[in-house]
């Protein structure tokens, strides 16, 4: 069987690497990769928003199933194109997916499905935006509207950060057309917890709980990033809590999305934050998190290739999905200066030669140059610790952290430490 997983980044690799451990022993494919996922699998040079490139190369290559990791070719539409083709793909249709693609369009969901979310605003006019802001009470969050890689949301403490904010993205486009149309929303005190599920558009497979790191210091501390690291699973995320976001966040969100004639097939991702035990919506993305993906998937026991076929044919009811009871921290390693201006084309050293089944790296934002792997994005790498708790997982992610060198490295030395707090 021949499997292309589309996308490029430690999402990909992790995907790459839990579907070349099925017992089935498929042909892997990824376009267009990194230095590390070209050794699980033939890289093809195929933007990973370059839909009828990709659509070529699965037709040549008579490729069996395309993984669709990103949620820019989800938003423009892959999953409608390939199955127009007959192909056999994994993930929401662009209507679907509107549910990421569009912060607004995602509030209609949430209203309509009855779940718990901040009170919010949208505008597409500055002038609109500003006024509201004197009006209303801070610390407020603004979004820009559309997909940002993860940066297009601040937490404003004072009226003139929040205005800042709106000017940067509707004024000075910092996030392009994505921050044309800004959210405004009200400021939720409490603590994040990531539950992403499988759902083939009738039945939901809830995923463990995770929490991901997203400031770029410790403490919690500067601007926002895609995730500066994560760890499964969460204490937040208990039985009962989950049990509570199954059947009042992702049961009405896909019953919902089917009724308004846009079925939902994939992962739904729900990023929520907890108040005093309550969970309200933050977001929702139409895909696997990063780096939520990198704690979650080492901990999957059943074969991801079957749970991705019974999504696609829609028996995912007739499969159960089990777990490893064990914990896993990734730490994520950054470019100098992200998720503001880096350099890339730095050599990575000090790279494990070996497999380690305690310690992952997955490749983000990597390529080959000669003999050496370098730095090719702002998060460069993942380090993914395994342990029966969460100590000996964070002790196993720090282990190989430390061995890894390249000019202006930066990671958090803290992924975790909500948790530990809170069984202090």
């Amino acid at each position: 069987m021949k499997i292309l997983v589309v996308g490029s980044g430690g999402r990909e690799h992790t995907l790459v690497w839990k579907l070349a451990q099925s017992p089935r022993k498929p042909l892997l494919y990824c376009a267009p990769g990194n230095a590390g996922i070209a050794s699980l699998a033939t890289c093809a040079p195929i933007k990973a928003d370059d839909i009828a490139g990709l659509k070529g190369f699965v037709q040549s290559e008579m490729i069996d199933l395309t993984v669709v990791g990103p949620e820019a070719p989800l938003a423009l539409g892959i999953v409608d194109e390939f199955r127009k083709a007959k192909l056999k793909v994994f993930g929401p249709t662009k209507s679907a997916a509107r549910i990421e693609a569009s912060k607004v369009f995602s509030k209609e969901i949430m209203a309509n499905a009855k779940i718990l979310t901040a009170k919010a605003q949208s505008f597409d006019r500055m002038a609109s935006a500003l006024a509201y802001i004197d009006l209303h009470d801070i610390p407020l969050v603004v979004k820009a509207d559309g997909l940002a890689q993860g940066k297009g949301v601040v937490v404003a403490s004072t009226r003139e950060e929040a205005k800042q904010a709106v000017r940067d993205s509707m004024e000075h486009a910092m996030y392009g057309q994505a921050g044309k149309r800004v959210l405004i929303e009200q400021f939720l005190d409490g603590e994040e917890l990531t539950i992403m599920a499988f759902t083939d558009g009738r039945t939901v497979v809830p995923m463990l709980p995770a929490q991901d790191h997203k400031r770029i210091s410790d403490g919690d501390a500067g601007p926002n990033t895609g995730g500066m690291g994560a760890y499964c699973p969460a204490p937040l995320g208990t039985r009962e809590l989950r049990q509570q976001v199954t059947e009042k966040v992702l049961y009405p969100a896909v019953e919902t999305l089917s009724r308004m004639g846009c079925p939902f097939q994939g992962v739904l991702y729900a990023g929520l934050m907890v108040v005093k035990g309550t969970p309200y919506v933050l977001e929702f993305n139409a895909r696997m998190g990063d780096p939520e993906t990198q704690v979650v998937l080492p901990l999957l026991k059943t074969d991801l290739l079957e749970i991705i076929e019974a999504v696609i044919e829609h028996r995912l009811d007739q499969i159960a999905v089990d777990w490893h009871n064990d914990t896993a921290v990734c730490v994520v390693m950054t470019s100098k200066g992200y998720p503001g201006d880096y350099q890339t084309g730095n050599t990575i050293q000090g790279l494990p030669t070996a497999t380690d089944e305690r310690a992952m790296v997955f490749h983000a934002g990597t390529s080959r140059i000669g003999n050496d792997v370098v730095t090719a994005g702002g998060r460069v790498l993942g380090i993914t610790g395994r342990g029966q708790d969460l100590s000996s997982a964070q002790r196993e992610a720090y282990r190989v952290v430390k061995t890894i060198v390249f000019d202006g490295a930066h990671y958090r030395t803290d992924i975790g430490h909500r948790a530990f707090s809170q069984k202090a």
